[in-house]
């Protein structure tokens, strides 16, 4: 498809969205103004005349779902911040009306901060259905599972920090790396969750879900807190805001310290700040931010079981002491909202560089029985990009009526690389490339409330990606472009007896690294022909459900989802190839509950089961490695604005498939962290967090293939390759508000 047929699509889709819109409103307002007197404005002597119509307030969006914190002095701070600016555009939730699923879900930062977590990313696990672990050095980005996906270190899901994307195309380490250890937990403001591929604004690496995390513009009082615990952790942070001007000044630098339990320690160096000018309100106004965050460390990778249980090392050893890391991120955004008679309008930028050098050695010495298997990833990269969206209030006929329409772009700028190194320094040059990859998404959506027991959501979705890789090896550079169109329909039925029903279906699609639909032969031999793999692949998913409150305090929902793939096509980036997966299914259901007896006291009850399966014939099995099918969560929370409060949580990981027959397959894992603390009427807090509070003998994540130790067989052993769960772990925190 040529790239003006592309744009011809596009814009023939958008125009006609606009073109009935602006009709529409048109003949509102002359139809208001035939059969109304025009209105007459008396002002006393003193009064000032009006700047311009204000625009009537939206209705209450009952199809957004908030779960509220336990503690009120938290509710009251998560208001204060999030009613004094703008937020990103990417967390327009439609206003009063707007497209919602069974699934779609908010969190206040309160709710995120009330339990203790082990890393930053581990605040993410406030997603239903959400596991969020570590194979690796705690710089390095998490792995995530969600929706019997193995999604890896991001890939589908959509991870957007202040409206900036935190996964990166064409990575290193592998596609959609979403690295979120520059999150600083106390700065957030609101984590908006979405799931399947049922939303206009949601492109690509959002099939699985999309999770928007919003920090504050003005904290209610300033922060300073110190923490000090086992395996030499220790964080301080300090944050604060001002009035500036007409606006408010942000400011936030935390520090981390942190060696682990581990035989080689991590020696996690991490430094983290944040800088913020934020004017007006959260429908007119701005926000100019800054954002810097370095990071070095070792790292114990996933070692082989048989190692452990030959003693050739212990439980928290490496089999290779040099791996590690060092990672950085800078970044500048900007926010914008105006409100007039004509909707809402919204728009965010942004500017990031980051950088990534990455040591591992998952193999050991089965490649290279001399010097062994380590291998340096590099990336470095420049993003820039933009979200603009309009909505429209209207009247289709007499039904209410809410249109979007928005366009998003991004553009990366790529040096990237796979090297062969020893005790990190590089022996030779697997394949360095310079890669330029843009996309541009274009969309919209329109919501009708037909009675006061139905509305229905329609939206479309335009996108076009292309780029060129500039390759060390001359055959594998080239050009690629692609581009989809993604229809997506919604319907809510109710509310009656307090519960909503509702169904959602939708196309969707993943993008793949950009190198794996150029490239001709294998960067190691420079011979061996590969075939080119697609540069889009399309998914298509759908979701029913009901959300209800059957008693005083008490919110469940039940989500019903299935979810297809054409291929699970990725580049494979430890060995600079790419690996043409299986069509695939995912079939699975979402048991959602919070309950609140009592103004001090809640209760959190999360389970999903998810049945994954290759849908193609193949004699090896129809399983995908790695895809969870159990998982669940529970949590308790407890406290008032002073005197004592708490949380327990545990957190259920259930085995998993490791091979596609289902002859390996993982453990299953049960964590639970608490907190116990005091809140003084002075603003000090004293807090005693556990992590892994009953020593749980069990691993962060598995895998199942062929590795060798010095003396095995040549060509090597199958075997399970583990990192543990790290054994119980106390932090004391220490913290005033001023």
């Amino acid at each position: 498809m040529s790239v003006r047929r592309v744009w011809l699509r596009v814009f023939s889709a958008t125009a006609s969205s606009a073109i009935l819109v602006a009709s529409a409103v048109a003949q509102e307002r002359s139809a208001q103004q035939q059969d109304q007197l025009p209105p007459v404005t008396v002002n006393a002597p003193d009064a000032k005349p009006p700047k311009r119509a204000t625009r009537q307030k939206p209705l209450p969006n009952r199809s957004a779902r908030t779960r509220n914190a336990a503690r009120p002095e938290q509710q009251q701070e998560a208001a204060n911040a999030g009613s004094s600016g703008v937020t990103p555009a990417s967390s327009d939730d439609g206003g009063g009306l707007g497209p919602t699923a069974a699934s779609t879900i908010r969190f206040t930062g309160a709710e995120v901060n009330a339990v203790p977590f082990t890393r930053p990313g581990e605040a993410l696990e406030i997603v239903p259905g959400l596991i969020v672990t570590q194979h690796s050095g705690e710089g390095k980005a998490n792995q995530y599972f969600l929706r019997g996906f193995n999604l890896d270190h991001g890939t589908d899901l959509a991870i957007t920090v202040d409206g900036m994307p935190v996964n990166m195309p064409t990575h290193g380490h592998g596609q959609g790396y979403a690295d979120i250890n520059f999150l600083i937990p106390e700065l957030i403001q609101s984590v908006n969750v979405r799931k399947g591929p049922y939303f206009a604004d949601v492109g690509d690496f959002g099939s699985a879900g999309a999770v928007g995390i919003d920090y504050v513009n003005k904290l209610p009082k300033n922060i300073a807190e110190v923490s000090f615990g086992s395996f030499g952790y220790r964080r301080g942070i300090a944050a604060g805001s001002t009035a500036v001007g007409e606006g408010t000044l942000l400011a936030a630098i935390e520090g981390t310290k942190y060696d682990g339990p581990w035989d080689v320690p991590d020696d996690v160096r991490k430094i983290n700040g944040m800088l913020r000018y934020s004017q007006g309100t959260a429908t007119d106004g701005f926000t100019l931010s800054g954002m810097a965050y370095s990071s070095a460390w070792n790292s114990t990778d996933q070692v082989a079981q048989r190692a452990i249980d030959q003693g050739v090392i212990s439980r928290l050893g490496s089999l290779d002491p040099t791996d590690g890391g060092v990672s950085s991120r800078f970044s500048l955004s900007g926010n914008f909202a105006h409100s007039s008679e004509y909707g809402q309008t919204k728009i965010s930028a942004y500017a990031i560089h980051s950088s990534l050098q990455l040591y591992n050695n998952f193999t050991y010495f089965l490649d290279n029985p001399v010097n062994g298997d380590q291998f340096n990833q590099l990336d470095q990269r420049t993003v820039s990009g933009f979200d603009a969206r309009q909505s429209f209030d209207w009247r289709f006929g007499s039904f209410e009526t809410q249109t979007r329409v928005g366009m998003q772009t991004r553009y990366d700028d790529i040096r990237v690389g796979l090297f062969k190194t020893e005790q990190r320094n590089r022996l030779s040059t697997v394949r360095e490339d310079s890669v330029r990859e843009g996309n541009v998404g274009v969309w919209t959506d329109s919501t009708t409330r037909w009675t006061d027991w139905l509305r229905t959501t329609v939206g479309l979705r335009e996108d076009f990606f292309a780029g060129r890789v500039l390759s060390d090896t001359p055959e594998n550079s080239g050009k690629a472009q692609d581009s989809m169109m993604s229809p997506k329909a919604g319907i809510v039925f109710g509310p009656w007896f307090k519960t909503e029903f509702y169904g959602n279906a939708g196309y969707g699609l993943h993008s793949n690294d950009i190198r794996g639909a150029t490239i001709t032969v294998d960067p190691n031999d420079k011979l061996t022909p590969l075939d080119r793999v697609p540069l889009l692949v399309r998914s298509r998913g759908a979701e029913v459900g009901v959300r209800t409150k059957p008693m005083e305090g008490l919110t469940s929902s039940v989500a019903l989802f299935v979810l297809d793939f054409d291929s699970e096509l990725l580049f494979v980036g430890d060995a600079g190839t790419t690996e043409p997966s299986r069509p695939s299914r995912r079939v699975g259901v979402e048991w959602v509950n919070q309950y609140k007896p009592l103004p001090w006291l809640s209760f959190d009850l999360d389970v999903a089961y998810t049945k994954a399966r290759f849908t193609d014939i193949d004699p090896v099995g129809d399983r995908i490695p790695g895809a969870p099918a159990w998982v669940g969560s529970a949590a308790i929370t407890f406290g008032r604005e002073t005197g004592w409060f708490g949380a327990l949580k545990a957190r259920y990981f259930g085995p998993r498939p490791l091979i596609e027959d289902d002859s390996v397959r993982s453990l299953a894992s049960l964590i639970f962290n608490a907190r116990a603390g005091y809140r003084f009427d002075n603003g000090l807090r004293v807090q005693l967090d556990v992590i892994n509070l009953f020593n749980a003998q069990t691993n962060q994540i598995e895998y199942y293939y062929l590795s060798r130790l010095p003396g095995e067989p040549i060509d090597g052993v199958a075997d399970r390759h583990v990192h543990p769960a790290e054994p119980r772990a106390v932090r004391l925190t220490v913290a005033a508000r001023f």
